[in-house]
């Protein structure tokens, strides 16, 4: 497919992705984790914005699956994408064609292999996360990532890793594209989805996982000052996985390296991606390269 400057989504930022990953298993076969719960997602999101895809759950699904094997990729990070193809320009444009593209690609750890043992150091952003209200926060939609690469940019301006968006009441959202998680006295901390945040799936495990071992979760609204005395932190991501948190404003967060809850959950989480365990068969979906 050939695509034009006039391309809707590309002017206007009305458009909808996933990022979903494959992982090498086991016994050496290869699998994509949740693959059903983000297509879910995205179906949700084309529910939020009022456009119709034109491709069923299982085509999509089976579209993710052939991408991978058509590229050879055991595992990979996989991106479908549905966009608002050219036609009439104007905000608009309910007649213009809509397009789902399935790209697919090796990726490593989204903050730095180096990133998952040793965590990140961020900073509170001076960018705002958008209201519930002002944007829709159930859906990945293109364009409201506009404030997460201002967010992104100006942390590694300043030499940090990341960067954390506050809500408009000033309370801890997420990062520029990662849930949060702090521990705090053995309790698992973290946005409610009353709060401006993404839906995560991997946030969605993380809880799961933890309930599973038994360590208490509590979702409730987290001050910036909560994150400052927090034992551990952490931020989860399909991109992220699970990615300890070192510092916060310059503040060394617990002892200033993977705490033991994260370190645990890590474990868990991987050992399921990898189909190292029993633990959750039915999150991954395999494939034949």
């Amino acid at each position: 497919m050939r695509l034009g400057v006039l391309t809707h989504s590309l002017h206007y930022g009305f458009g909808l992705f996933e990022g979903i990953r494959a992982y090498r298993q086991a016994d050496g076969s290869s699998a994509v984790f949740r693959l059903q719960d983000h297509i879910e997602r995205l179906l949700g999101g084309a529910q939020i914005l009022n456009i119709a895809l034109p491709f069923s759950k299982e085509s999509l699904c089976s579209g993710c699956v052939d991408t991978l094997s058509a590229n050879g990729l055991a595992e990979g990070y996989i991106r479908p994408l549905a966009f608002v193809g050219e036609g009439k320009m104007g905000i608009y444009t309910p007649d213009n064609p809509i397009h789902v593209s399935i790209s697919a690609w090796e990726w490593g750890a989204y903050l730095g292999a180096e990133a998952l043992a040793k965590g990140v150091r961020t900073r509170i952003s001076s960018f705002t996360r958008t209201a519930v209200n002002t944007n829709m926060v159930r859906a990945k939609v293109t364009g409201q990532y506009v404030t997460s690469i201002l967010a992104k940019s100006e942390a590694a301006a300043g030499g940090y890793d990341e960067g954390i968006l506050l809500d408009k009441d000033g309370y801890c959202a997420e990062g520029s594209g990662e849930n949060l998680f702090m521990v705090r006295g053995g309790v698992l901390f973290t946005p409610p989805l009353s709060s401006p945040i993404l839906a995560g799936i991997t946030r969605d495990s993380v809880i799961r996982l933890a309930a599973e071992l038994s360590v208490e979760v509590c979702e409730q609204r987290i001050t910036r000052d909560d994150l400052y005395l927090a034992d551990e932190a952490f931020f989860t991501g399909t991109a992220a996985e699970i990615t300890p948190i070192r510092e916060v404003d310059d503040r060394r967060v617990g002892a200033g390296e993977r705490g033991p809850i994260t370190e645990r959950l890590q474990k868990v989480f991987f050992a399921v991606l990898r189909g190292e365990t029993d633990r959750h068969p039915e999150w991954r979906t395999p494939y034949r390269v």
